[in-house]
């Protein structure tokens, strides 16, 4: 351990995968500080140093503003997952997306499986057999439940916040509610976004902000917990013990328990946007945002087979 001092704010760096920790004397702001942690943390993916990648085994993606780039997936990044799939690496996309969405991505994507709805599901397409698995978080009685007390809430934001919408893929939706608040409407401030939050929490629902929805549901799963559970199911994989072992590509809030668990997690660089609404970042960071991002993820891990 070190001390660093940056202007006259003193920080301690710990070289572990906590990353960067600060003093905290009387009188310095909390948000000040909490802030010139992320800073730090956040490494330019170039400086991963190559021989650290060949360990690598899968790669593990959001989609929106991670894959995509305004609103469409660009030729070169379903290229981009082609090419690690063939030279060997296993490629999960871990979405907020709808289980309608993901049903299709399991079937057409070059991708090995598809973690949706925020942790609700995962779907995997055995094509030998033709048959597609399906599992999910909550029974279908639950999940019924579940969207009778989401009904209440989607009136309670639709009153309360002038603006917001309803996500246009809700109607594929299986398990939570996803609250539009740029994709297809007019962008919503930061203020509104988080009063969207504050009434998903008021009724007892979790919610976590994307880049373009607030998405809320029962239950105490997320991405972390499905991505778990599909490697221990489907690959007989504890990721838990071979964390470093893969990789998980991102750009939002929703993502930070990905972020806090894989210490070789990237964002892409559109995470900065939003960098303040983190509570956990990735270890690197590309030069490139959203798919160009994702891209320069799959050139260095392929540079190292």
């Amino acid at each position: 351990m070190r001390r660093v001092v940056l202007g006259v704010l003193p920080i301690v760096k710990i070289t572990t995968n906590q990353g960067w920790k600060l003093f905290s004397p009387v009188g310095y702001n909390t948000t000040q500080q909490r802030k010139i942690i992320m800073t730090l943390q956040l490494q330019p993916l170039d400086q991963w140093p190559q021989a650290d990648c060949k360990h690598i085994r899968g790669v593990f993606t959001d989609i929106d503003d991670t894959l995509s780039t305004d609103g469409r997936v660009p030729a070169s990044v379903f290229s981009a997952m082609e090419n690690l799939r063939q030279a060997g690496f296993l490629v999960i996309p871990i979405t907020g997306r709808p289980a309608g969405w993901c049903d299709m991505i399991a079937r057409t994507w070059p991708v090995d499986a598809v973690v949706g709805e925020n942790g609700a599901l995962y779907f995997a397409h055995d094509a030998k057999n033709q048959t597609m698995i399906r599992v999910f978080a909550h029974s279908d009685s639950q999940r019924l439940e579940n969207r009778t007390k989401l009904a209440a809430i989607r009136e309670a934001v639709l009153s309360a916040i002038p603006g917001a919408g309803i996500a246009s893929d809700q109607p594929y939706r299986e398990a939570d509610l996803a609250i539009d608040f740029c994709e297809d409407v007019a962008p919503l401030p930061m203020q509104q976004i988080n009063q969207i939050v504050d009434i998903f929490e008021d009724f007892g629902a979790t919610a976590k902000i994307s880049s373009i929805h607030v998405n809320g549901w029962f239950g105490n799963y997320d991405k972390l917990s499905m991505t778990v559970r599909i490697m221990a199911e489907l690959y007989n994989v504890d990721i838990a013990k071979e964390a470093d072992e893969y990789v998980f590509v991102g750009d939002s809030p929703n993502d930070c328990p990905m972020f806090k668990f894989f210490p070789n997690a990237v964002g892409v660089a559109n995470l900065r946007e939003l960098q303040d609404q983190c509570s956990d970042l990735p270890a690197w960071i590309t030069h490139s945002p959203r798919g160009d991002g994702f891209v320069e993820v799959a050139r260095k891990l392929l540079g190292s087979k």
